[in-house]
């Protein structure tokens, strides 16, 4: 699997925007190969629908087909990256890039507020407990000190993955992080 796809063409990032297709692309991510049948089961979609979205995330390049673990009836398919991204100031050069870009990260805080949702404290040890949650911060920033936030956010959810590999106490989780400027009069939520 390569580790990203960098994406520069606004179609490309409005086609995987799909609230399904984020989904499916998740899943194949964070659970591994599957048929349309499988992930169809997970999503509470048919079979058809989840059919259809592989075969376009195929078509723009983000699945492939898993020919090492074939299933003799369906298509098993599995994500070709690690990841996605993209260029914001690259994309916000055209207005279809903007709203590209605008689609994404609704989808993405969609998929924050759906984890968070299906969390349950009550199904995890007091250890997995204390340390998950979220919190926020304004801060008052220059952007180069933004951009040293994420640069170092990025190297040190590398580092950790890289350290704690193999641990039998380790489990998938999902880390957020991110940054916005505040406009002007704009209320906290």
């Amino acid at each position: 699997m390569e580790e990203q796809y960098r994406i520069s063409d606004p179609r490309v990032l409005k086609a995987v925007a799909h609230p399904l297709r984020v989904r499916l692309l998740g899943l194949l991510r964070s659970d591994g190969p599957a048929t349309a049948s499988e992930l169809a089961r997970k999503v509470g979609e048919s079979s058809g629908s989840t059919s259809y979205h592989l075969r376009e995330l195929f078509k723009f390049g983000f699945v492939e087909e898993d020919d090492e673990r074939r299933d003799g009836r369906e298509r098993r398919w599995r994500s070709r990256h690690v990841y996605t991204s993209w260029d914001a100031a690259e994309m916000s050069a055209t207005p279809e890039g903007r709203e590209a870009v605008r689609i994404m990260h609704a989808r993405q805080a969609e998929m924050v507020g759906r984890m968070l949702g299906e969390f349950d404290l009550a199904d995890w040890p007091r250890e997995w407990v204390d340390v998950s949650g979220m919190s926020d911060h304004i801060l008052t920033l220059p952007p180069a000190a933004l951009r040293e936030f994420a640069d170092r956010a990025e190297a040190l959810v590398r580092e950790l993955a890289d350290r704690h590999a193999g641990d039998p106490d380790a489990r998938q989780v999902q880390v957020w992080y991110g940054g916005v400027p505040r406009s002007p009069g704009q209320e906290e939520s």
